[in-house]
């Protein structure tokens, strides 16, 4: 990508990686999910077991490496691509500024991809001029298109159906009518307010 600065290798003990960080092993780029340090018996020395996961292909992997051993931690930039559209089990997503376009594999988007609609914008974390991760936003704001007759919920609060955009549908307040923007969380999938524009 234009603009992207070119950093030399960053070298990490093992010791010292954490989770969510990158690493780079042999020509494989890692995300690491968890780490744990093991202490061995008196006469044996302690080892790290990573349990990481293959940028490429999505399968996670453990590995067991002594706290010394150096690895290459990546430095990462971030940039902001908008939803194009979807090809069987890949996303198309677009560099707005360089019109440059990529294909995002499915287990990289998640269960996100339920949100997705033409010109959804998200961070991703480049390496190398390719999209290696996706920051996922906690809230997501979204259209509503129709609304149901209102239900009674387990707080017994006035709650109805609505239909959004991506033809997701959630409970939201009896005030919510058609052609509102809600905002809903990414991860219960609930209603979490109504914005205002």
């Amino acid at each position: 990508m234009d603009g992207f600065l070119k950093k030399g290798k960053t070298m990490i003990e093992a010791a010292n990686v954490k989770p969510g960080m990158f690493i780079k092993k042999g020509e494989e780029i890692l995300k690491v999910i968890e780490t744990e340090v093991k202490a061995g018996p008196a006469r044996f020395s302690s080892h790290v077991h990573l349990k990481l996961q293959n940028v490429k292909t999505g399968k996670t992997v453990d590995m067991k490496l002594s706290p010394e051993e150096k690895i290459e931690d990546l430095s990462l930039e971030i940039v902001v691509l908008e939803y194009l559209y979807s090809e069987g089990d890949n996303f198309c997503f677009m560099n707005p500024q360089t019109y440059e376009q990529f294909e995002i594999p499915g287990y990289m988007i998640g269960n996100f991809r339920d949100f997705l609609k033409e010109g959804t914008a998200l961070k991703f974390e480049i390496y190398q001029n390719m999209p290696i991760s996706v920051i996922i936003p906690e809230t997501v704001e979204l259209k509503v298109i129709s609304t149901g007759s209102g239900v009674k919920s387990d707080t017994d609060a006035p709650y109805k159906n609505a239909v959004l955009e991506n033809n997701m549908e959630v409970l939201v307040p009896n005030f919510i009518k058609p052609g509102d923007i809600v905002k809903i969380s990414t991860s219960t999938r609930h209603y979490v307010e109504r914005v205002h524009k």
